[in-house]
Order: structure tokens, then sequence, then C-alpha cells
């Protein structure tokens, strides 16, 4: 199995912007002219397409996808002695804001086979670890309040929404969907971020729809609770300069926005293109017998999964990665540390085994490159590289 080098890129965005720079620059030029640059007609543009796009009532541009996370538990009344579900598997952005409104995150496991949110887990925490009060739920342990669950939609793949939602219709708890790597992802025709109070979507470049620099949006369907996070992205102020309720800036550049317009043309696109990836990875991996040591990323029947990332799990993931980066072909660990076991939450008294399916993956998941541009050719180089590991 002897092949001459090729380069594979984890992502190369220089290659997409191509197919569409000629339509960017006379929109910047526009913005610069009419030196219009907060929350002008390119952001209302933007919330305009994305409302419908994600089968939502409503959509607000805001300034990260982090921001959006925070703006929302902000818009939601969640603080200080509030505890919110989250699974503990998942980038820092999703537990960091829930600390910092000053609320518990309350770290669950994952379910192995598509490395979102455990139902399971959740089920048994609300049942066994927590304790109804006055039509309310407290955990036992802690006497937070529980007042949410902040579902991650992983990779591109749809969490179970339809239970979680029956858990939190139960319980009486809000459900914010952080949907930062799933855009246009859907579960039976439904898209995410329509599920819960509040969707949070991330346009952060290496997303599948990404902006040139940080950006990100809300989805809600109630009315009221979208005039509350439009108020609580200017810093609570309503109207300008008075102040019921201390927000943020958590606006969205216009520059971002029209960057965003241009592109969402070719999300569907390019997210078809990453199934076709994901397609052709499956076909070059069955022509070697690499399942005793590959597991390759499950696909759920009813969900739309638009491939943010092309995750593989490995015993040997750290050796894979070697492997790999010097035969050319970009890889990354998302992620190497469950959040339950980051430093900066060690006062919340997890330890290791607390989430051991979570703890398990964060071992052994290593992404492959997926992004659109991928040609076939590339994606047989890195299979038959990672054959290559096995059969030394």
């Amino acid at each position: 199995m002897s092949t001459p080098l090729m380069n594979v890129p984890l992502l190369d965005l220089k290659g997409q912007y191509q197919s569409y720079a000629d339509q960017i620059w006379p929109k910047l030029q526009d913005i610069a002219a009419r030196q219009a640059f907060i929350l002008g007609a390119e952001v209302a543009a933007l919330e305009k397409s994305f409302a419908p796009y994600c089968h939502s009532a409503h959509a607000l541009g805001v300034s990260s996808g982090t921001d959006a996370l925070l703006l929302a538990l902000m818009a939601l009344d969640i603080g200080a002695n509030d505890g919110v579900i989250a699974p503990t598997f998942t980038f820092f952005a999703t537990g960091g804001t829930i600390a910092r409104v000053g609320a518990r995150p309350l770290f669950l496991d994952i379910d192995p086979t598509d490395f979102n949110l455990s139902v399971t887990a959740v089920e048994r925490y609300l049942r066994s670890e927590c304790v109804q009060r006055h039509g309310q739920v407290y955990d036992k342990a802690t006497e937070v309040r529980v007042r949410a669950i902040m579902p991650v939609h992983l990779y591109g793949q749809a969490a179970d929404m339809a239970a979680l939602m029956a858990l939190a219709r139960e319980f009486d708890l809000k459900v914010i969907e952080d949907a930062a790597q799933a855009i246009g992802s859907e579960i039976d025709g439904k898209r995410v971020g329509s599920f819960g109070d509040v969707g949070c979507f991330s346009f952060f470049p290496t997303k599948n729809l990404g902006a040139f620099g940080d950006a990100g949006l809300c989805t809600a369907q109630d009315a009221a609770l979208f005039e509350r996070l439009k108020i609580f992205r200017v810093h609570g102020g309503e109207p300008k300069y008075y102040h019921s309720w201390v927000g943020g800036n958590f606006r969205i550049d216009e520059i971002q926005a029209a960057v965003l317009n241009v592109k969402f043309q070719y999300l569907d696109q390019w997210s078809a293109a990453r199934q076709r990836n994901a397609a052709w990875y499956r076909a070059a991996f069955s022509q070697y017998d690499l399942s005793s040591h590959v597991t390759l990323p499950t696909e759920k029947p009813n969900v739309r999964h638009i491939y943010n990332q092309f995750m593989i799990r490995i015993r040997d993931r750290d050796g894979l990665k070697q492997h790999l980066a010097a035969a050319n072909v970009g890889t990354e660990i998302y992620y190497p540390v469950p959040l339950h076991l980051q430093a900066c939450f060690k006062d919340f008294g997890y330890k290791v085994g607390d989430c051991p399916q979570a703890e398990a993956a964060a071992n052994e998941v290593l992404a492959l490159p997926i992004y659109p541009e991928l040609t076939q050719d590339q994606i047989q180089y890195v299979v038959d590289s990672i054959a290559r590991f096995f059969h030394r």
C-alpha cells in the first residue's frame, strides 16, 4: 500500500472562498461607503432568511455562538442558585456560559452511539437525584433549582429532542438548544433550533456556514421571549438609554451579516457535499477490514446529519493522529477533556468515573477532514493512510 504523499488539511477555507469572492466585495464596499456597521439592512436580511430556514418564528443575529448561549440564559432569567443540565462532552462554551451567569452546570454523560446528551442519564438524574417541591425541581445534593436542559447537537447530528422535550415538559424545564455545529440538521424533517425555547447557532469560520470572524444567531418561537432576547442584545435597554434589565453587547456586525447572506445560498450545497464525503469515507473504509479497529460515525435514519465533523473512534487515537500527521493528513481531537474534569469546574466536585462514556470518548475520538471541497482521491488517501497504520 505504498502511495505518494498527498496533502489533506483538516480544513481549507481558501478554496471555498473562490466560489463566492466576487459576490462578497461589492457588499463590503457598499457597507464601507454607507458607514453603516451596526444592526443594519444586512442583519435584518439575515434574520429574515434564517427564521424560516430553521423552522422558527423568529431569528436574532448575535455576536458569537457563545454569546447566543449566554443571551439565552440571561433572557430566561437563569442565574444564581439555578442548575442547568448539559452534556459533559462538548465545546467549553456550553458549560462556560452556564457558569458565567452564576448558575451551576449539571454535567451528565453521553450516548456513545452519537456523542449527544444521554436521555437515559437525564431521566435517571431527574427521577433519582432530584426532588420536586411546590412544582419545582431541586438537586438533592446541592439544593440548586434545576431550571433548564441545554442539549448539544454535536458534530452536526441532532440529539434526541423528542425524548428530551418530553422530560422538559414533565419537569417544567426550559430548553436551550446548542446547535452551534448543526445548522440545517433535522429530526423527521424538523430543523434543530425549533424544538426548545431558544436555539443557539455559531457562524465561527470553521462551521458549515462560517463568517469572516465571530458571529452567531438565536431562534425562538415565542414572541415575548424573542422581544426579551432582542432587548438583552443591546444592554437591556428599551427604549434606548432606558434599562429595566442588565443585558450585554451581543450585536452581530453588519459586515459579518453581509458575508453570511452571500454564503447562505451555498449552505445546503456545502452540507450535501459533506454528506457525499461521508459516504465516500464509508465506501473507502469498506475496502479494508478495519471494523475491529475503527468505529465510524453513526447516522440515525430519521436525522439529517450535516457533518460539521467526521468523527472516528480508535483505541490508539494518539498514535493514529501522529501517523496521519506524518502522512500530511490534518486531524483534530474534539474534545480531549470532558467539561466535568476541567480544572475551572473542580469546585463542583466531579471526579474521574462520573461520566464514563464521555471519558472514554475523549480518549478515542479523532476528526478527519470532511470539508466540501475534498476530492474522492484525497479521502481515499486518508483511508489508505489509516489502513497502513494497522497493517504495518
